[in-house]
């Protein structure tokens, strides 16, 4: 007898051997237990500032950039197109209820946390007409079923629904080729929970306003009600809000520290590796969420090198996983292959003006783009005469040294003019001495 929640092709799937295409089953097969005894899971790991710092950051520097849809044309050429169901979809308008950035943001997020996103697709007449917003990655997972099939069940409220693969669009995160990606919060289980029993040491440290926990050791035996009054002394001087209060012991009574001081325990050095630890889980350097290891300065070209580093390794990769993905499930199915989705990088020069100004100084002046194309990336007008390709030409080559160019042309001409002059000087000069 099947469970009501399973059905029979799951049950098929649940009693094959694991194989790559059984996601699901390696993961839980290596499990999220640690040492350090703490329930490691996407609210508890969310708690920790690092591990919110490095899905937001993520989640954020890849949504901000704007995505279009492009078609290749002949002469290796390419233009934007906004026709199709799709454009409009990834582009624009997701679903009725967020807008592009809200909807990618979510996606990568997802993506982040537990190695995948998933949609569920809306097909209209004309096509795709909306994704809708991202499925929670804890309630939807994909297996294969008797036939080797792809198909996903989704949880929603107590109900599970087995969604077709043409019904979902997955982004799966890094892997080792199965059918989903690979979880940092469950593969890092160890680093994740000894962060969260420092953050809990250190907050019942201060809650306790400092005040070591110790043992009250006496030579006499306390009878039922003695004990009782000194407890009920004991939480008067419990808590940080009755830090610094004095206590009196009478009757013989000795107080024994156990706990080990901050010092001893090195707590504020374990709290920074911990954050540099939870780093690289994520591949942010630590210098991207605020944090600078001991001797590093927060300014200068090092920090910068840096920032490229995070923007060449971790959010390069992401926009082509996404692209990808986006032109295998969206596009292809329309029939197109000569379409495809890019996100436009340049938008990561949008606040740095020095950068920005030398990229376009470049381009422009070196024939890879206009004038207007130039200032419309600065959203100013278009001017007349800007739509020319200019380069520079004080370089030649050596072949074409005194044809090529307007300055080689000015050259002859001003050799021909100096010529004409000493002709005429020596002219004169032959008169007046005949």
């Amino acid at each position: 007898m099947l469970p009501a929640n399973m059905t029979r092709d799951q049950e098929v799937a649940k009693s094959k051997r694991l194989a790559l295409k059984d996601g699901r089953g390696w993961a839980a097969a290596f499990g999220t237990t640690n040492h350090a005894g703490k329930a490691v899971h996407l609210n508890s790991v969310l708690q920790l500032a690092t591990a919110w710092a490095c899905i937001r950051l993520t989640a954020q520097a890849v949504s901000c950039l704007p995505i279009a849809m492009y078609e290749r044309r002949g002469d290796d050429n390419r233009v934007r197109v906004d026709d199709e169901g799709v454009a409009e979809v990834i582009c624009d308008s997701p679903n009725e209820d967020q807008t592009p950035l809200e909807y990618w943001e979510s996606m990568v997020a997802w993506m982040a946390a537990t190695g995948n996103a998933y949609s569920e697709k809306v097909d209209g007449r004309r096509g795709l007409v909306a994704l809708h917003p991202p499925m929670p990655s804890t309630h939807c997972y994909p297996f294969r079923d008797a036939d080797g099939v792809l198909k996903y069940n989704y949880t929603d409220r107590g109900k599970s629904e087995i969604l077709p693969r043409e019904k979902v669009f997955h982004l799966k995160g890094f892997g080792f080729g199965g059918d989903i990606g690979l979880s940092p919060i469950q593969f890092g289980a160890q680093a994740f929970g000894s962060a969260i029993a420092i953050d809990e040491a250190s907050a019942k440290l201060y809650g306790n306003g400092l005040q070591a926990s110790g043992v009250l050791s006496s030579d006499k035996t306390l009878d039922k009600d003695q004990r009782e009054q000194l407890q009920a002394i004991m939480e008067r001087f419990v808590g940080s809000t009755n830090a610094g209060k004095l206590m009196v012991l009478e009757a013989g009574l000795k107080y024994d520290r156990l706990a080990l001081s901050p010092v001893d325990a090195e707590m504020l050095e374990s709290k920074r590796f911990s954050v540099e630890e939870i780093c690289r889980w994520w591949g942010v350097p630590p210098i991207i969420i605020g944090h600078a290891a001991q001797g590093q300065t927060m300014w200068g070209s090092g920090v910068e090198q840096i920032l490229l580093a995070w923007l060449t390794l971790g959010i390069d990769p992401l926009c082509d996983r996404i692209e990808a993905r986006i032109k295998k499930q969206l596009i292809r199915p329309t029939g197109n292959r000569r379409r495809y989705a890019e996100f436009n990088r340049e938008a990561l020069l949008q606040m740095d003006s020095k950068s920005k100004a030398a990229f376009l100084s470049t381009m422009t002046q070196n024939g890879l783009m206009t004038r207007n194309e130039g200032r419309a990336k600065l959203n100013l007008p278009r001017k007349d005469g800007g739509d020319i390709l200019t380069a520079q030409t004080n370089l030649a080559p050596l072949d074409q040294l005194g044809t090529a160019g307007e300055t080689n042309s000015a050259r002859a001409a001003m050799r021909a003019f100096l010529g004409i002059q000493l002709q005429q000087a020596e002219e004169r000069q032959a008169n007046d001495h005949p």
